[in-house]
């Protein structure tokens, strides 16, 4: 009696309704394996950094790297002529960062709001 329950059941849902049911099943599985069995990137979960942010930071950790190396030198572990070539490499890195720092910043406080860049610079001629 209850197989003939069954049966009846069957045929008493139409059959685009069991496709809506199939598609709903489906979905629900597949919500299920992303929330539980896909890890999320490292990157995804990183901040957006911006340029100047980027800049900033490699700029702190040129002067830092100058400090250490300063310290490295009055320590003994590196020679004069190792030293000030060392140094003048950092510098040299340490001008470029700060070159761009003022570039990225110039941009962005000298651009008139809505002007692309080339009609920009037509305006300050």
């Amino acid at each position: 009696m209850p197989s003939a329950l069954l049966f009846a059941a069957s045929d008493a849902i139409p059959s685009a309704d069991w496709a809506v049911l199939a598609a709903c099943a489906g979905l629900a599985v597949a919500t299920l394996v992303f929330i539980f069995f896909i890890q999320p990137d490292a990157s995804d979960l990183a901040p957006h950094r911006s340029k100047l942010d980027q800049l900033m930071e490699r700029r702190d950790t040129i002067y830092d790297n100058l400090r250490d190396l300063r310290f490295e030198h009055r320590s003994g572990k590196y020679s004069e002529g190792d030293y000030e070539a060392m140094k003048a490499s950092l510098e040299n890195e340490l001008a470029a960062v700060l070159a761009e720092v003022d570039q990225v910043t110039d941009a962005q406080t000298k651009r008139p709001r809505g002007a692309r860049p080339a009609e920009a610079e037509r305006s300050a001629r």
